[in-house]
């Protein structure tokens, strides 16, 4: 059976069933590539996971919200943060639900794949939450060619059907007379599962808001 509904209870699901940390606890490659350039300020990381991009921004210098819908996960971003001496600010929110409060000199979300009409409304919420000069940065997966179903982390239960989008048609939804677009690509990365390198290109948007 597949299921598409990534709600709370099934993020705190797949966190509670892993032992330790699903994750690699390494900020993503993308995070690395598009933000070094950037002088520190604030940040909000949406979907924070188990904290990897949150505890790399702190550690350069960022003041950093990091944000999930999973409990569970941000128990062990704060226990990752507290292991690396740094501090940020733990928000359990669900975007699709309310917008977070404020405005950031960055909001990064990685990976963050809904259904269209579900992300639409996120997008717009964390492009609103950007401050002027600031940095939009939204990272997804690429589709896969010929897809159908699978989430691209093993598990054939995970139906991403529509939940895919391109660089172009987002950087397109963005006003040209606020946000000049730095990147808009389609990015090939190598991934590792089972213990085996694989390809899996990721779709990069960076904007940044006109001051």
């Amino acid at each position: 059976m597949t299921r598409q509904v990534f709600d709370q209870e099934f993020w705190e699901e797949l966190y509670r069933g892993a032992p330790e940390r699903w994750w690699s606890g390494e900020p993503n490659v993308a995070l690395v590539a598009e933000v070094s350039d950037l002088a520190p300020g604030t940040a909000l990381d949406v979907g924070s996971g188990e904290g990897g991009d949150a505890v790399w921004l702190a550690r350069r210098g960022w003041r950093v919200t990091g944000t999930d819908i999973s409990t569970v996960a941000l128990g062990r971003a704060a226990e990752a943060a507290a292991a690396a001496g740094v501090t940020v600010t733990w928000l359990h929110a669900d975007l699709t639900a309310e917008p977070v409060g404020g405005s950031y000199d960055l909001v990064s979300a990685h990976y963050l794949h809904l259904p269209e009409a579900q992300r639409r409304v996120v997008h717009e919420r964390l492009a609103a939450a950007v401050a002027p000069g600031g940095t939009l940065l939204l990272v997804a997966h690429e589709e896969p060619a010929g897809h159908e179903h699978g989430h691209g982390h093993g598990d054939p239960g995970w139906d991403m059907t529509g939940m895919f989008w391109t660089a172009a048609e987002e950087a397109a939804r963005l006003d040209p007379a606020e946000w000049d677009v730095v990147t808009a690509e389609h990015r090939p990365r190598t991934a590792v599962r089972d213990g085996q390198e694989i390809e899996r290109p990721d779709v990069v948007l960076r904007a940044r808001r006109r001051g």
